[in-house]
């Protein structure tokens, strides 16, 4: 039995909601394209060009550079000498490795919008793709400089940083990241995982604290719970730390693993009652 075409309305209404969910699937997406919305697009109003936009994106995602060369001459002729079409341009000499290429035209793009952000992460984008993690780092850095609040390339910023093991710059892209979300428990996680990495015990002192915040905000945090856990046996086991501060590392150490095996415990709980809802369904 074939399965019935889907009609340029319902095929509209699933592009637009992978718009709005910012949902890239272009695999779909290029499928959609060729079997309905090609023939169709020119009677989708306004949503023409975003629709020709993304089966392009989509096109370059799946390397379909017919496709995508269809639709950029279709931007292009609609909008000639605009800054997005030539932002989508260097997107495709990117896509065949032109990368003198496309990063030569998003220059020439910040030159005439020095505010264009996403030209600018193309750029770091780009010395990625090249492994020139430094230059990315630099590009970010200067980035950075000018849009500060951009908590997505601070997180970008800490990746680079811990790809080239400098844990204290690291560190401080996390503190930056604490400060724009200071109720994501997964930042204090992070940031105890940098510090715990560095060693010593400040460095450890410093993790056990966030760790400990991380708990605190998000009690079924296994990974922090564990890094509690490893922070106060590392911190005891100093020769230094004084039998009162011995004791107290040892109690911390003991509620930690007790919250893992608690964790565990539910999970495997959990694990249990949905391979019997499984069983079930099966019978």
């Amino acid at each position: 039995m074939s399965r019935r075409k889907m009609s340029s309305t319902e095929a509209r209404d699933l592009l637009r909601t992978y718009r709005e969910n910012n949902t890239r699937n272009s695999t779909k997406v290029v499928v959609l394209w060729q079997d309905v919305m090609k023939d169709n697009v020119h009677s989708l109003g306004s949503e023409k060009f975003a629709v020709i936009e993304q089966a392009y994106i989509a096109a370059l995602d799946t390397q379909r550079m017919d496709i995508a060369n269809e639709c950029y001459k279709a931007l292009s002729h609609e909008f000639p000498g605009s800054l997005r079409v030539k932002k989508l341009g260097a997107m495709q000499l990117e896509a065949v490795e032109k990368y003198e290429e496309a990063m030569d035209l998003l220059d020439s793009i910040i030159k005439v919008d020095k505010a264009n952000s996403a030209c600018r992460k193309r750029k770091v984008a780009i010395y990625k793709a090249q492994g020139r993690i430094p230059a990315a780092i630099k590009e970010l850095t200067d980035y950075l400089k000018i849009f500060a609040a951009d908590a997505e390339g601070w997180q970008e910023l800490s990746e680079l940083y811990i790809s080239e093991c400098d844990w204290q710059k690291a560190a401080f892209c996390l503190e930056e990241l604490i400060l724009h979300n200071p109720h994501n428990h997964l930042l204090y996680q992070r940031y105890a995982e940098i510090k715990y990495t560095q060693g010593g015990a400040e460095n450890f002192e410093s993790a056990m604290k966030y760790y400990y915040l991380a708990v605190k905000l998000c009690p079924k945090n296994l990974r922090a719970c564990y890094g509690l856990y490893l922070c106060a046996i590392n911190l005891g086991a100093l020769t230094k730390s004084s039998a009162e501060k011995k004791s107290t590392y040892a109690a911390i150490a003991k509620h930690a693993m007790t919250k893992v095996q608690s964790i565990y415990a539910n999970k495997q709980a959990d694990v249990t009652a949905l391979n019997e809802c499984f069983s079930a369904l099966q019978m």
